[in-house]
């Protein structure tokens, strides 16, 4: 073989060996990114197990049961229920309606604790010297109607038969018209903002995604593809959640699952102001697409620039304003009741 042929040989298995090795690069960045053992220094080629510790309930405050917000005339409707007598818990009990909504709008009925002098949900073992039933005037669902404020006085007028009380009634009309003025300014101060996490390139394993999403303080969601950042304040809503597909995180083999967007969302009026909710939804943001080789923009796919969250973050402070001014701050419990 001449000197030639052995040069054109050598040349050709050097060609072979590139294209092999290109094939492998292409191979292994169009894989799903991976999240890093538990123990290990560098990706594996399965779906590691995320850090237990990172997501173990008692490295988190465990959330505390709310008492429910007492009624409240600027978005309940209130009916008084006089009593002839005092009325034990356990016979309030057994009378309330089997349904705590009236259409779809919360119903409650609330005691005055003769012994706390409080009102209440009524309590098996307790006395009430006097009850009122509430329905709320708007919510998501939008304002009370006349159908769902019948179903209301019908509720509450078997719960009076049952105890031996009196309602008073106040005048549907009304009522009704002063729903849809609460409804009216809800839905024009109504704010869910959300950011979209997109991959420039390599797509995300949904492990990638929660242990990338961990190192800023989120925790596991109620639901597969859910995360949410934890208040400061036990038992409060989150601050933020983060979603993705909640396929991908059910696959046989989540390790090919290939995620290539996220979403940040903040539902504002259930987070109080203190929280500073819009500085951490943008810095969660900025920091995951630093982080996760990502390009944060708006639901349109459009990129979000620093200018373009510095008016966003202005524009929230006069909605912050507005719901102060209101008695509807953000966070508080009327404002969680009325934006739910």
């Amino acid at each position: 073989m001449s000197h030639l042929q052995i040069g054109l040989a050598i040349g050709g298995a050097l060609v072979l060996v590139a294209m092999a090795l290109q094939a492998i690069w292409i191979y292994r960045r169009n894989q799903p990114r991976q999240a890093i053992g538990v123990n290990a220094g560098a990706a594996s080629d399965t779906e590691p197990q995320l850090d237990v510790a990172a997501f173990d309930a008692a490295n988190f405050p465990a959330p505390m049961p709310e008492k429910r917000p007492a009624m409240d005339a600027l978005i309940d409707v209130i009916a008084p229920i006089a009593l002839e007598a005092p009325v034990s818990g356990d016979a309030a009990l057994a009378a309330l309606p089997g349904t705590r909504r009236a259409g779809s709008k919360p119903y409650a009925i609330e005691g005055f604790n003769e012994a706390s002098q409080r009102w209440q949900v009524p309590l098996a073992g307790q006395r009430y010297v006097t009850f009122q039933a509430g329905v709320q005037l708007a919510n998501r669902s939008g304002a009370l109607n006349e159908i769902e404020y019948s179903e209301f006085v019908m509720k509450t007028q078997a719960f009076c038969d049952a105890i031996n009380g009196t309602p008073d009634f106040p005048e549907m009309l009304e009522e009704v018209a002063r729903a849809r003025e609460l409804d009216q300014f809800a839905s024009e101060h109504d704010a869910q903002l959300g950011f979209v996490l997109r991959a420039r390139s390599a797509a995300w394993s949904p492990g990638y995604v929660q242990q990338s999403a961990a190192r800023l303080g989120f925790v596991a969601g109620a639901i597969p593809g859910r995360m949410v950042l934890p208040a400061s304040v036990a038992g409060m809503p989150p601050i933020l959640g983060l979603s993705f597909d909640a396929q991908a995180a059910l696959a046989d083999d989540p390790s090919q699952s290939a995620i290539h967007e996220l979403a940040i969302s903040l539902d504002v009026a259930q987070v109080d102001r203190s929280e500073h909710a819009f500085v951490r939804l943008r810095e969660s943001a900025l920091a995951l697409a630093g982080s996760m080789d990502g390009v944060v923009s708006d639901d349109n796919g459009l990129a979000l620039t620093p200018q373009a969250m510095d008016l966003i973050g202005a524009e929230l402070e006069h909605l912050y304003d507005t719901l102060d001014q209101r008695d509807l701050s953000a966070g508080s419990p009327l404002a969680r009741r009325l934006f739910s």
